[in-house]
């Protein structure tokens, strides 16, 4: 593991910066890092150096992360709160002013004001980087930091550091009957369409879905933001564990963004999570291979809602935690494989690729989750996530026809061709994943008329 280099983490928003502090309470744990940024022992490997750095004092550590939000309300708690001495202060950076849940006004106004003070930071942290992997952004797209802002800060990543650094990203996005803000559709459409081109993979998380498994799986029947963060936070654990720990075969963020975007817009795969199991199943949690797997198929273990049935996988990415057997793997897939309703295009080779780590996942005391000695996150880009994105256009041209509240984004200094640019292109993105479901089926036809 030694030598592969660092990932910077950039939250963004209120929804980017609730989500950090599930993250590194969770990577504290896994690495043996104390609040303070204490090593609790001497580390037997470098694991940790790809999300944290040595301070000046050589036992202490930082993250490598900056945070930024337009007001200081969200921020100033992860500066009084029981992490307070693990972040650099210059890598928490807010504003006075929210952006009013407008993506115009985070885009242009906060961003006059706030931009340069990010890119400053980021860059002091990447200088300190030897070797820069990747950036992992995490936002909400539905008010208008994370979606304005957050849109601003990625394309200055790309002109910044080129194609050359990988740059993922986990959107919270709106979710299909939970909606906060009435205008969640512009501001999720309009981030979409400015900021499609700077990121190398997507990742949808919907808050409904979210919801659902804390009720249905975790019996969680009133859940917090932090119920959902911790389950993003075990998520993005998961997700970056092949990246920190040693194993094999070893996935890294590049081999991720070949193996799963066929074409440079079809980049938003969808994640799952196994197992997902409540606290008090905990002396039940014993699952083979086989069944973790499974479960990591099933759609309650989704992280956005929509029904991969109904669609064809391009491509898939297992990413394991802990110590599995390949032979067990690879008997798993194949009764994936058989399954009717797991339907692959004609033009994906072989479908899956697998990361093994061998560091088993690490959970929250207290938390919703049963500590369990293996996990698995699924990742798939099925053609069938273009009905969160259909469901989204239908919102947003609802209100567009009436140009409801479009005055308050004019306002902000953005103009109304925007509006149906953006309806326009993630229309396009539907048209796309549509092209794609057929074109398996022309090519099938076609073989099988050559066949009479």
């Amino acid at each position: 593991m030694a030598g592969r280099g660092e990932i910077i983490q950039i939250h963004i928003g209120q929804a980017g910066v609730q989500i950090a502090n599930a993250c590194w309470e969770l990577y504290c744990l896994e690495h043996g890092i104390l609040a303070d940024g204490r090593l609790m022992q001497k580390p037997c490997d470098d694991s940790f150096l790809t999300f944290f750095e040595f301070t000046s004092q050589q036992s202490c550590v930082q993250p490598r992360l900056v945070m930024i939000d337009t007001e200081p309300t969200v921020i100033d708690e992860i500066r009084t709160g029981a992490y307070r001495n693990l972040f650099h202060p210059d890598t928490l950076i807010s504003g006075k002013d929210d952006s009013g849940s407008n993506f115009a006004r985070g885009y242009n106004l906060m961003a006059s004001e706030l931009l340069e003070r990010a890119m400053n930071a980021i860059r002091r942290v990447a200088d300190r980087c030897r070797s820069l992997r990747g950036f992992l952004v995490i936002r909400a797209i539905g008010g208008g930091t994370g979606s304005g802002l957050g849109t601003r800060i990625m394309e200055k990543l790309v002109e910044e550091f080129g194609r050359k650094i990988t740059v993922i990203e986990f959107l919270v996005y709106p979710s299909p009957s939970i909606s906060p803000v009435i205008v969640e559709p512009y501001n999720a459409l309009l981030a979409t369409h400015f900021s499609m081109d700077c990121a190398d993979v997507s990742f949808i998380v919907d808050n409904e879905a979210l919801y659902d498994i804390c009720a249905n799986t975790l019996n969680v029947p009133a859940p917090t933001y932090t119920n959902l963060n911790r389950i993003i936070g075990q998520v993005v654990s998961g997700f970056t564990a092949t990246q920190r720990f040693s194993g094999h075969p070893n996935v890294s963020f590049q081999e991720l963004q070949t193996n799963l975007v066929p074409y440079p817009r079809i980049h938003y795969p969808l994640i799952n999570y196994a197992p997902l199991v409540p606290i008090t199943h905990s002396m039940y949690v014993n699952m083979s291979t086989a069944q973790l797997t499974g479960q990591c198929f099933q759609m309650s273990n989704q992280m956005v809602r929509c029904n991969p049935a109904h669609g064809k996988y391009m491509a898939c990415v297992l990413l394991y935690r802990g110590e599995i057997a390949p032979n067990e793997i690879n008997t798993a897939l194949e009764s994936i494989r058989r399954a009717k309703a797991f339907r692959f295009v004609d033009w994906s080779p072989t479908g899956f690729k697998i990361g093994v780590s061998h560091m088993p996942p690490v959970y929250v005391p207290s938390g919703d989750l049963a500590p369990t000695s293996r996990a698995c996150v699924a990742i798939s880009n099925n053609t069938n996530i273009r009905i969160a994105w259909c469901r989204l256009v239908n919102k947003f041209d609802k209100l567009y026809q009436r140009r409801a509240f479009v005055y308050h984004y004019v306002g902000e200094g953005l103009e109304e061709g925007n509006f149906s640019e953006a309806s326009e292109n993630i229309c396009q993105l539907v048209h796309d994943y549509l092209e794609v479901d057929a074109s398996g089926d022309a090519t099938r036809q076609g073989s099988d008329n050559e066949g009479d």
